[in-house]
């Protein structure tokens, strides 16, 4: 019964003071502009105004509903304005899942410089999403998956931004320290320190120490980096992380990395998103941002 044209008529004829000058400026004849009201009037069966000579003047209907127009319109005019920002990839929140916890450090480092390119993209990173990421990207809950173990599946595309190499980090104390490589059967007596996720999905079980049939004494778990870190440094245990990460922290900490095995354990982080979002400009332009931080700093 009420419909969005009627409000812009209500504030055009309020703003210009007269049915024609409204009728103008809205594109409309001026016969057009008084039947759309009339027909408004009979659906509310109460006028909206009253003339006075030439002057219309509003009734306490119409009052309220300039007050809603004032109000209302603003909102919807914004929102077309977003939408034109969406559908041309200049807006948005862009909304990112992690499935790789050391790589939360490297993310930081795209952030700040993604969002002076794109002040009108949010960015929103979930880590609740550490042991769901798929379905979340499956969801729409997220935008960008940020995982070193992709799973190709339909309607998903996956895209490589940088390699690195997982390591075993040890402290000053530890008998390895100095070492170029170690084997798993020198672990039997450690205690390893991971993160939080089950043992299945760790590169220094899966890739390392089950294909050899070893385990190390005590697994103990730990979620932020730099508690991990300091544990490994005070001789509390070793860690498996990315060797990137082990340099940034060897400026402060007394660490070691050491090569897992003789051939090591190569790696890679993917950015993945949805094929339908695939030319959304604000996600590309991400994308192609994390290629530029594919070796951070050391």
């Amino acid at each position: 019964m009420l419909d969005r044209h009627h409000l812009m008529i209500l504030r055009a004829v309020d703003q210009q003071g007269s049915l024609t000058a409204a009728a103008d400026t809205l594109c409309l004849t001026q016969s057009a502009l008084s039947h759309s009201v009339r027909k408004l009037e009979q659906q509310l069966g109460t006028p909206v105004w009253q003339k006075e000579g030439r002057r219309l003047r509003l009734t306490q209907a119409g009052r309220y509903l300039l007050r809603l127009a004032e109000r209302l319109l603003p909102q919807f005019e914004h929102a077309e304005a977003v939408m034109q920002q969406f559908a041309s990839g200049e807006r948005g929140t862009l909304r990112i899942g992690m499935e790789c916890h050391p790589c939360y450090q490297w993310l930081l480092k795209i952030v700040n410089p993604y969002l002076q390119q794109w002040p009108g993209v949010d960015v929103d990173v979930r880590q609740k999403f550490q042991f769901g990421g798929m379905g979340a990207l499956y969801g729409h809950e997220i935008d960008l998956l940020v995982t070193p173990d992709p799973l190709h599946r339909s309607g998903l595309v996956f895209e490589p931004v940088f390699d690195y190499e997982q390591v075993l980090v040890v402290g000053p104390e530890h008998p390895l320290y100095g070492q170029p490589q170690v084997e798993p059967k020198q672990l039997l007596n450690d205690t390893l320190i991971t993160y939080p996720v089950e043992p299945e999905r760790l590169d220094i079980f899966n890739s390392f120490l089950t294909p050899a049939g070893c385990a190390p004494r005590r697994h103990k778990q730990i979620e932020t980096t730099d508690i991990m870190l300091q544990m490994v440094a005070a001789g509390r245990g070793v860690a498996a992380l990315p060797r990137w990460l082990v340099s940034e922290y060897q400026q402060r900490l007394p660490l070691h990395p050491l090569q897992l095995g003789k051939s090591g354990v190569a790696k890679q982080i993917f950015l993945g998103l949805r094929k339908e979002d695939v030319e959304t400009d604000y996600l590309n332009a991400f994308v192609e941002l994390a290629r530029q931080y594919n070796q951070p700093p050391t």
